[in-house]
């Protein structure tokens, strides 16, 4: 941390950001947390503190989240193997037990206690709760991986209304009672639609969407819808990158305002990314 800023710089920081505090004061915000950012610590703190911050001036922050290297770690730990098949974990009835353990319950109330102790007031809930994400069998070679069926944001909404920050453990539940794994990406471009929020920021472990994956400097800030399936065809944006974009489009077309695919391995990219005006990755718009 500097603290070799003088008294007017620190002002002039703060005065920089008003319009900023302004735009999004009052606004819904929903931050879907992964990658290294949850796994170093240094980063996991600060991630807290942006929230933390976010939500003292008055923005209605939404945190979703998975766990990816944890439920595999756990599941190692109980001499149970994780198999992938097209990049999506197999989770058979045992698995979903131990992805929920993990992700409902560690997790979630890890991230919970850590916001609170940055100030912010946190109450964790999961997709089941309140029949928040209703889900079906996405792929019977799965087991029990769900394609969200239905969205039902009210108890989101009412901890927002009460001034308090939901943080959403991705697994949900069917009408005859079974558990399922949700792809966090999706989990969180489904309630960010459902919420009408005014951006998605997703975070991941890449700067941004690159004209060249090996080369940082060929970052692309903006992109529209349209551009997108461009570079689809050109074969820009392949491998994982591909479901990510899908889920930003899948959220402006639910109603989202603008969606952020931003570098979670920048110190406070949060904050960069809506309180300054250079941000930290590729904005995904309309059009």
């Amino acid at each position: 941390m500097h603290t070799n800023f003088s008294n007017s710089e620190r002002a002039e920081v703060l005065t920089a950001a008003l319009p900023y505090i302004k735009k999004y004061s009052g606004k819904t915000v929903v931050i879907k947390y992964g990658g290294n950012a949850m796994i170093n610590e240094e980063l996991k703190q600060q991630v807290m503190e942006d929230i933390a911050l976010l939500w003292l001036i008055g923005v209605k922050v939404v945190l979703v989240h998975g766990g990816g290297p944890e439920i595999s770690q756990t599941m190692k730990q109980l001499g149970k193997e994780a198999v992938f098949i097209d990049g999506l974990r197999v989770t058979d009835k045992e698995t979903v037990d131990i992805v929920q353990m993990v992700l409902a319950g560690k997790i979630n109330k890890t991230l919970v206690n850590l916001i609170q102790m940055k100030g912010g007031h946190a109450v964790g809930l999961s997709g089941i709760d309140g029949g928040i994400l209703e889900a079906k069998i996405k792929d019977e070679r799965l087991g029990y991986v769900g394609e969200i069926t239905k969205v039902r944001p009210q108890p989101i909404q009412d901890l927002l209304e009460k001034n308090y920050i939901p943080v959403v453990s991705t697994v949900a539940s069917d009408r005859q009672g079974n558990t399922y794994n949700i792809n966090g990406d999706t989990a969180a471009a489904y309630l960010a639609g459902a919420l009408g929020a005014e951006r998605l920021i997703m975070m991941t472990d890449i700067a941004g969407i690159l004209r060249d994956k090996d080369d940082p400097s060929t970052l692309i800030p903006h992109i529209t819808v349209s551009e997108a399936k461009k570079l689809y065809d050109e074969g820009i944006i392949s491998g994982g990158m591909i479901p990510k974009v899908d889920c930003c489009i899948e959220a402006l077309e639910h109603g989202v305002n603008n969606v952020v695919i931003m570098d979670g391995r920048i110190p406070h990219s949060i904050l960069m990314e809506l309180l300054t005006d250079e941000g930290a990755g590729t904005m995904v718009m309309k059009g």
